[in-house]
């Protein structure tokens, strides 16, 4: 499938865009910049044409945290098919902007240079033409918040999509009604016979796996080393995972998927948008079969700990209890 990455400094509308694309708040956004710092992926639809699409962390040197969600987002541009490269078209294009830009340019994708905050034809007028100075082929004027210049831009993406993979709606075949019987006749004695319904004589070949646990206890670099890559980014900064990230492989014939959920802290320490992430979390758990349950063995064991676990029986799941900074 054809992945679409976005990137652009933080706080441009890249989380927006994503569930706007995705059609459900699948990531994180707020008002707060850096929002998003791990790569997150979900499968979309593109009028119909499924594809792969990429949100990631804002672009930013500030932080030694913010320059390994750096790292991760120019690498993520790497992987991509078509890049859509976002602005804040409510301030003036800056330099930095450029460099950036034109640097994924040279890495030969199919790329847009994407204006966000444009919510009126009057202030693409007056403010649009300072954005053809990037020298972009394909520059796209939108509001997320007001689904302005969306459907454009879906569109725009559908277009350097490969002619193999784009949708195709099948001729429609109109089957014998007898023969239908049939086979439904067929398809239910054979039930009987094994003593399954059809629904239930097929396996379900996935087990989802949630990590969890107090912040900064390193959920994220287990996921890191269970994948075999660096798929979260990992940072002494507690709370550094916001969305949850998830990461898929299989071993022998089962697909594992891991989900690196954020640090659970006390009632009382739990601000903005970490309540988001808190319920996005009990999400999670909800469709997990299993709970990593990650612990320090550096530190006493605490009362948040146990809080933690009680999560494990309350959405009744499996649970590995791992012990991590053993060596500490």
């Amino acid at each position: 499938m054809t992945k679409i990455a976005l990137l652009g400094k933080p706080n441009v509308g890249k989380s927006s865009l994503f569930n706007r694309i995705a059609g459900r708040r699948d990531a994180i956004t707020s008002e707060v910049s850096g929002t998003t710092r791990d790569v997150k992926r979900s499968e979309v639809r593109i009028n119909e044409t499924p594809a792969i699409l990429i949100d990631t962390g804002g672009i930013d040197d500030s932080t030694t945290l913010f320059s390994a969600v750096k790292e991760k987002s120019l690498a993520a541009a790497e992987e991509a098919d078509i890049i859509l490269y976002m602005v804040d078209g409510k301030m003036l294009p800056d330099e930095e902007d450029k460099k950036l830009f034109h640097a994924l340019q040279k890495l030969g994708k199919k790329i847009a240079l994407v204006v966000n905050k444009i919510d009126n034809d009057r202030q693409q007028e007056e403010i649009g033409w300072e954005f053809t100075a990037f020298g972009a082929k394909d520059l796209l004027y939108l509001s997320v918040s007001h689904n302005r210049g969306t459907r454009k831009l879906i569109n725009w993406i559908e277009s350097q999509i490969p002619e193999e993979e784009r949708f195709r709606p099948e001729p429609e075949l109109v089957e014998d009604a007898e023969d239908f019987a049939l086979e439904e006749l067929l398809a239910a004695e054979a039930a009987r016979e094994t003593g399954e319904s059809t629904e239930e004589s097929e396996e379900d070949n996935e087990i989802k796996i949630a990590i969890i646990g107090r912040v900064n206890v390193g959920k994220s670099s287990l996921l890191n080393a269970l994948v075999g890559e660096a798929r979260s980014v990992v940072s002494d900064v507690a709370g550094t995972t916001i969305d949850p990230v998830d990461e898929q492989m299989v071993y022998e014939d089962k697909i594992f998927t891991f989900v690196d959920t954020a640090g659970i802290r006390r009632r009382g320490k739990i601000e903005g948008i970490e309540k988001f992430a808190l319920n996005r979390t009990r999400a999670m758990l909800e469709n997990a079969d299993i709970a990593l349950l990650v612990l320090d063995a550096s530190e006493e064991f605490t009362e948040l700990d146990e809080r933690i676990a009680s999560l494990v029986e309350e959405y009744e799941l499996g649970c590995i209890i791992v012990l991590n900074k053993w060596d500490a």
